[in-house]
């Protein structure tokens, strides 16, 4: 009888730690380590090595691998990429510097603009025009070419981004230009801006096919000794990495466009805290992930994150739109800073406490690790206020130094402004809960959500630990704590669809709507998508979505439109138009009756199904828990060490209640449960923390 294994396992690469799940029969097993950050494979196959023999399985037992990663993130911002060179159309060589124009802060003179990934020496241009309509007004001088190859090559380029005017329209250009380089240099990367981002606007086009070009090499070079590795521990299974939008993708389209991979780990958080809601019937959420290295904040509506086609990475200025460089892709919107658990605390030049964005990451870590770190970073300040057990720290596999990190507070931050260390300790704590809850502000107005309306989901290593503080900062009633919460990224990928979207623009008015060309478009799309989600699918059915992005003739940013899964007619024309004024109300109260409308730019997704749980039914009464002893917590408000009762999570069953302040200590995580809030554990094992005073 033929055995059918479901052996799973999700990856998960941050700053500090790297995930890893296992999920069998509906049992999931979890490991966390400390990142190798020189050669990231390293922590990946140990902690798969540990995981599996906690199982008593194999590599050859694994159906599916999936994997997610801040890599290529980290890469830009910390601009370790491969020397990287630009090829535009004559006269547009400084697109990268232009930009669109606009200051992200109008009032200040000291303005930092985003450093581009290629430096001005090593962006060229070669003769070749093309017109918004695809239709070529100056064929591509491949003479120029050949000498721009020879160039890139005394120059030592590894990877080179081509981006030409309206290569969305027509990507004859570009790909002639593709050739003749792989002849002359045949071990260059090359990009095409029509490739990565067929889309109008051509600072964030050229901006995306740069930041592909800049982490391909670093990526390419990843994903293939991973591969290796895996294969020479005998697995076969399917591997699966996961992209910014959500989905699931195959190795080689992951290779290939590795720029779809930046926001990969913090998507799988945004997937995982969607269940979660479905899961607690909570259609309101707000996405709360802190890890070791950086915070997210996602919004969730009807069970879904909220979606964007455009991200700024490496932003200048934290919270500011266009302060950061643009990649146009799909991706789940969410705000992301620098406070994780690495995030270094110090004063600045007015004395004022600061945590972030700086992060002591797995090397050296916060002072507490004892591995050469000698700044406190928000570990440390959790460790003295006695919310971290250092002896029970990632379950125990990492011990905690409580004198260096009561140290390097006392040196970094005490001394400087006349604090105790425990109060000290304290101010890191409120600053960086404060820095999280500014966050989740400015990202719900944003898009126009009231904030405390919302409920928190908080996970991550770090976010259990600071949920409570941040909610009564912005008036949140109720905070939910998922099983797994330290390692919720890596449970999420497991939950994520295969998939891959298309845009392409293609300018069209409604009044001179072209049904027969946008059906051509759309069909080949689809086909193109479907030929990229093959691989992965391996026979599963899918399903497409299509949507159109329009607006008013002369206004500058569009509306999501979806279109019928079919072949247009002349007949949508209308339907169209009231599909896009119905939206249009919805966000200004008001349509424009007869105005002209135009399509920009066109989508099509195709998709695994996604399946979200079930409700949960109510969890039964059962006697009030008994803590497993008591830990002295510093509480800065009282200015005093109060004994607080610890919980083992494990020991605790669906029902249990018990008011705070308290804390639940697991291996992955600790959740603090403050003096505001009463907890119970529901039905799916969730830590449900509710306000007193609601």
């Amino acid at each position: 009888m033929k055995v059918v294994r479901d052996l799973r396992i999700a990856v998960d690469i941050g700053g500090t730690f790297t995930d890893v799940v296992l999920e069998e029969g509906g049992k999931r097993l979890t490991r966390k380590l400390l990142t190798t950050p020189q050669r990231p494979e390293e922590a990946v196959l140990d902690g798969v090595r540990l995981i599996l023999a906690d199982a008593g399985r194999g590599f050859g037992d694994v159906t599916v691998f999936v994997h997610g990663t801040t890599l290529a993130t980290n890469a830009v911002i910390e601009r370790r990429g491969a020397r990287t060179a630009l090829l535009a159309t004559e006269g547009f060589r400084d697109v990268l510097d232009i930009a669109n124009e606009s200051r992200y802060d109008q009032y200040d003179l000291t303005i930092e603009k985003p450093k581009p990934l290629v430096p001005r020496a090593l962006r060229f241009t070669v003769p070749e025009r093309m017109d918004v309509h695809g239709q070529v007004r100056l064929a591509l001088d491949e003479k120029a070419v050949r000498e721009t190859a020879r160039k890139l090559k005394a120059d030592g380029v590894e990877s080179l981004a081509v981006a030409y005017m309206h290569a969305y329209a027509n990507s004859a250009h570009e790909r002639r230009t593709r050739d003749i380089l792989k002849e002359e240099l045949p071990d260059l990367w090359v990009t095409l801006s029509s490739e990565v981002c067929p889309e109008v606007r051509e600072y964030e086009r050229t901006s995306t096919a740069v930041a592909n070009a800049y982490v391909q090499p670093l990526m390419d070079s990843y994903l293939e000794r991973m591969q290796a590795a895996l294969a020479a521990e005998k697995f076969t299974g399917t591997i699966y990495l996961v992209t910014s939008g959500g989905g699931l993708t195959a190795i080689a389209t992951a290779r290939r466009f590795p720029v779809r991979l930046v926001e990969s780990g913090p998507a799988g958080g945004a997937i995982f805290a969607a269940q979660v809601a479905a899961r607690a019937g909570e259609p309101r959420a707000l996405s709360y992930d802190m890890g070791g290295t950086t915070a997210k904040i996602c919004l969730i509506d009807d069970y879904k994150p909220h979606t964007a086609r455009l991200f700024e990475v490496d932003r200048a200025a934290r919270f500011l739109k266009g302060s950061g460089l643009p990649v146009r892709i799909p991706v789940i919107e969410m705000v992301e800073i620098g406070a994780g658990g690495g995030s270094i605390a110090r004063l600045d030049a007015l004395k004022r406490v600061t945590v972030g964005p700086e992060s002591a990451g797995a090397e050296p870590g916060p002072a507490c690790y004892g591995r050469g770190g000698t700044h406190p970073a928000v570990t440390d300040a959790n460790v003295v206020l006695g919310t971290i057990d250092p002896h029970d720290f990632a379950g125990g596999s990492i011990k905690l130094d409580l004198g260096a990190a009561k140290s390097a507070l006392e040196r970094d931050v005490a001394e400087g402004i006349g604090l105790s260390t425990e109060m000290a300790a304290y101010a890191v704590y409120e600053m960086v809960s404060e820095n999280m809850a500014s966050a989740a502000r400015v990202h719900a107005v944003e898009r126009g959500a009231v904030v405390n309306q919302y409920n928190l989901i908080a996970f991550g290593g770090g976010a259990p630990l600071h949920a409570a503080r941040v909610a009564e900062k912005i008036g949140v009633k109720r905070v939910i704590v998922p099983p797994n919460a330290g390692v919720g990224s890596a449970v999420g990928f497991l939950a994520a669809p295969v998939s891959y979207e298309l845009v392409r623009s293609r300018y069209m008015r409604l009044d001179a709507f072209d049904a027969e060309a946008a059906s051509e478009l759309l069909k080949e799309m689809s086909a193109e998508a479907t030929a990229l989600v093959a691989p992965g699918a391996r026979g599963m059915a899918t399903f497409e979505r299509r949507l159109a992005f329009m607006r008013y003739v002369g206004q500058g940013h569009e509306i999501v439109v979806e279109l019928p899964a079919r072949p247009l007619q002349a007949s949508d024309a209308q339907a169209l138009r009231e599909a896009y004024e119905r939206d249009y109300a919805v966000l200004f109260e008001r349509h424009i009756p007869n105005a002209a409308i135009e399509i920009l730019s066109w989508s099509v997704q195709v998709s695994t199904e996604a399946k979200l749980p079930a409700k949960q039914g109510a969890a039964p009464d059962v006697p009030a828990p008994k803590p497993i002893g008591k830990r002295p917590v510093f509480d800065g408000r009282s200015g005093r060490t109060t004994e607080v009762p610890v919980y083992r999570r494990e020991a605790l069953p669906p029902g249990s209640a018990f008011p705070g302040p308290a804390i639940v200590a697991e291996d992955e995580t600790s959740t603090y449960i403050s003096a505001s809030f009463a907890a119970h554990i529901d039905a799916s094992g969730c830590i449900v923390m509710d306000r007193k005073d609601a």
